[in-house]
């Protein structure tokens, strides 16, 4: 939901400011002064001070806390409800304590964006994460159920702000509509910081010596925060990363690096090699986060499945991202390429292009809520088990 003006949704580090501004008539001719009776110059005060309030956010509840329960979400040690035997198995429950989340923009279904700051205990460090549960997570029916967790990478720095915790791009609808659909999954979108800092070199998402661990940032804090808070599942069934530009490598690397903890990726215009200069004096440690080299070393150790989707605009050259599924598409490796008619290196082409197939091609691969079989669910199952 684009909102105008709109509300405050972290969305201040976008380009343009005049994105946002006031429409502007040129060419009018003004007028000769009239006068106006005192009675309609006070309304019209009164109502530009509505509208300032309006746009200072007076009137709305973001930067207020939020709760993702509703349904079930009770923490649990060790995540497992007591003395009860209609749960699956591949269900953790919140294992606690509990992060605070603060409001930063509500969608039109009623759902919520929350941001926390997490201090990552393995990687020692700081940084903002976002949360949008899709509709169903609160819905009684799915209070049992675990939810696919899909985690959401910018591009460029990706710092202080994720681009896909603002409501403009349309990620969050993008999943809601397919999964009212029933094409895909009601994933619970997970965007976290990408960077350390928004000068200097990329991190690459990796554990780069001498540097902030942002590999592990990724691949273990940000994962035990999710599971802290919401009904995930256990295995990497239930486990994807999707992302653009530099997100995507990152989204890329984290899949083929730990094969066992998530399953799939949607990775959109991004590189498939790292090359940050902060690798220097760094080669093995550099080739153990080379998307190329550990695709490799997967199709050679006969690893579980993953599955690759990529994504290019059609005014993109595709050519490394071709080069990629042709070589490294078999075996264990499940690769494909989508071309996003007229689409350039860009957010908006890229849900779209999810929209057009890659959502439902993830929710294939991955598992999907379960409603309970004695309450029929708000919405229809999408059947991709």
């Amino acid at each position: 939901m684009t909102q105008f003006p709109p509300q405050y949704d972290d969305q201040s580090h976008r380009g343009d400011p005049q994105a946002y501004s006031d429409p502007q008539v040129y060419g009018v001719r003004r007028r000769k002064r009239q006068r106006r009776p005192l009675k309609l110059i006070a309304t019209l005060a009164l109502v530009a001070s509505g509208v300032t309030a309006w746009r200072l956010g007076v009137f709305s509840d973001n930067g207020e806390p939020i709760t993702y329960a509703g349904a079930d979400n009770t923490a649990r040690p060790g995540g497992r409800p007591e003395q009860q035997t209609d749960v699956d198995p591949n269900v953790q429950f919140p294992t606690g304590p509990a992060a605070t989340f603060k409001r930063i923009a509500r969608l039109d279904d009623g759902t919520e964006i929350g941001k926390t700051t997490l201090a990552g205990p393995k990687s020692g460090f700081t940084g903002d994460v976002w949360v949008w549960t899709p509709k169903e997570y609160k819905d009684p029916a799915y209070a049992k159920s675990a939810f696919p967790v899909l985690i959401a990478l910018p591009g460029s720095y990706g710092y202080p702000v994720n681009y896909w915790s603002g409501t403009d791009l349309g990620l969050q609808k993008a999943v809601s509509d397919g999964a009212a659909a029933g094409r895909s999954h009601p994933f619970i979108v997970v965007m976290p910081v990408l960077n350390p800092g928004n000068k200097g070199p990329f991190h690459d998402g990796s554990d780069i010596p001498g540097q902030p661990k942002m590999g592990t940032w990724m691949s273990d804090d940000v994962p035990d925060l999710v599971r802290r808070n919401f009904r995930t599942y256990t295995s990497r069934d239930g486990w994807a990363f999707m992302g653009s530009s530099t997100g995507a490598f990152v989204g890329l690397k984290q899949v083929l690096k730990h094969p066992s903890r998530f399953k799939a990726v949607i990775a959109s215009g991004g590189m498939t090699t790292p090359d940050s200069p902060l690798w220097k004096g760094h080669q093995k440690e550099m080739d153990e986060n080379n998307p190329e080299k550990l695709a490799e070393q997967h199709i050679a150790q006969h690893g579980p499945d993953v599955h690759l989707n990529f994504q290019i605009g059609a005014k993109e050259d595709p050519a490394g991202l071709r080069e990629f599924v042709r070589k490294y598409g078999k075996g264990p490796i499940k690769a494909t390429l989508r071309t996003i008619d007229n689409g350039g290196h860009n957010g908006r082409d890229y849900v779209r292009g999810m929209r057009e197939g890659s959502l439902e091609w993830i929710s294939k691969a991955l598992l999907g809520p379960k409603p309970r079989p004695s309450q029929g669910a708000s919405t229809a199952e999408t059947g991709y088990r």
